[in-house]
């Protein structure tokens, strides 16, 4: 059965159950004046727009390895034949 009502439509309740939380909501509430919930949605818009602005760790992988890439010097490096990779597995 398909429900007349959408999501947005039915109020929900949000308990928080931290003092400081609560505080801070009231404190920045009362700063922008609106009310707690509206503070609270603020809040977490401007988190999760902060959040969406870093990169993943894939981007910082991929940004270190072509750092790398750029620093590193082929013509100074040994061959990786047969010799240099048996030489890395010697006892010393």
């Amino acid at each position: 059965m398909i429900s007349e009502y959408q999501a947005e439509d039915i109020p929900v309740a949000l308990y928080v159950k931290d003092k400081e939380v609560d505080a801070l909501a009231e404190r920045l509430a009362t700063l922008k004046n609106m009310s707690k919930t509206e503070a609270v949605r603020l809040a977490l818009q401007h988190e999760l727009e902060r959040e969406r602005g870093k990169p993943s760790l894939v981007e910082i992988g991929v940004a270190f390895c072509r750092e790398l890439r750029a620093r590193g010097n082929p013509e100074r490096g040994k061959p990786a034949d047969k010799a240099f990779i048996d030489s890395l597995y010697e006892d010393r």
